[in-house]
């Protein structure tokens, strides 16, 4: 299976994966740089994957479905480009010859979904749509902090090697805010200079993994006593009123 990141806007990426006759998308924003990596791998677009309800991540589907009378799936409680099939937390999505399970991670969206798909002989993977990002994690723009806490929770509790393919390529700022949480920690400040390289090579910082999120990604460890010394820092009335995360995501909503 190949799993590739197609650029989209300024900082999307469309997650295409493959077997070299068949593909998937996912939050297809645009169709264009999907029609044009269909064409250039001689693939079948079997279907599309959608997350939430956001133009960034659906503009594309109705094109995408006309052209290539490829299957959509998405979230049971947003607006979505009709036809679709409409999926709860446990459902599950085969294409590919494989099963994409279904995990409910509202908080950026009150409906965003994911999806995690254990692939024979490789690593797991995971397309979180706008939960999850590298360093960080979505606005809060439907959802609460209580949701989202408990949204990374579920992603954090999957296998540590699984691929984390988030859909936005925001990794170098979220890792500027995170080493201001926690300066002293040496896995951060590894994989800050690792991305770095990467982007200074025009290359993707994505997919991370769950291993990695676990250890660099301050809202996945707001509950760590120096994640909470340092909100506390930033708003110790905040902290004891709505406690860590909900500090966190606040301190990062302003933070430059």
């Amino acid at each position: 299976m190949k799993l590739i990141p197609l650029p989209a806007f300024d900082d999307n990426y469309i997650w295409m994966f493959h077997d070299g006759q068949r593909a998937l998308v996912v939050d297809p924003g645009d169709a264009q740089p999907v029609l044009a990596a269909l064409q250039h791998e001689d693939l079948q677009l079997q279907g599309i994957l959608v997350t939430h309800h956001h133009p960034d991540h659906t503009g594309g589907v109705d094109a995408l479905r006309s052209s290539t009378g490829a299957a959509v799936f998405g979230p049971a409680r947003e607006r979505m480009p009709e036809p679709l099939q409409r999926l709860n937390a446990g459902d599950t999505v085969s294409l590919l010859g494989l099963a994409f399970r279904v995990l409910d991670v509202p908080g950026h969206t009150a409906g965003h979904i994911a999806y995690y798909c254990e692939v024979p002989h490789e690593d797991p993977v995971l397309f979180c749509g706008d939960t999850l990002f590298s360093g960080g994690c979505g606005r809060l723009f439907e959802g609460t902090p209580e949701q989202m806490l408990a949204s990374l929770g579920q992603l954090a509790a999957l296998p540590g090697a699984t691929r984390v393919c988030c859909a936005h390529e925001y990794t170098l700022s979220n890792l500027k805010f995170a080493v201001e949480v926690e300066p002293d920690n040496p896995q951060l400040a590894a994989y800050l200079l690792r991305c770095q390289t990467l982007r200074q090579q025009g290359l993707p910082t994505l997919p991370s993994t769950i291993d990695t999120e676990r250890n660099v990604n301050p809202f996945m460890r707001s509950q760590q006593p120096t994640i909470v010394a340092s909100a506390r820092r930033f708003d110790a009335h905040a902290v004891a009123l709505h406690g860590a995360f909900a500090t966190l995501r606040q301190w990062k909503n302003q933070y430059r």
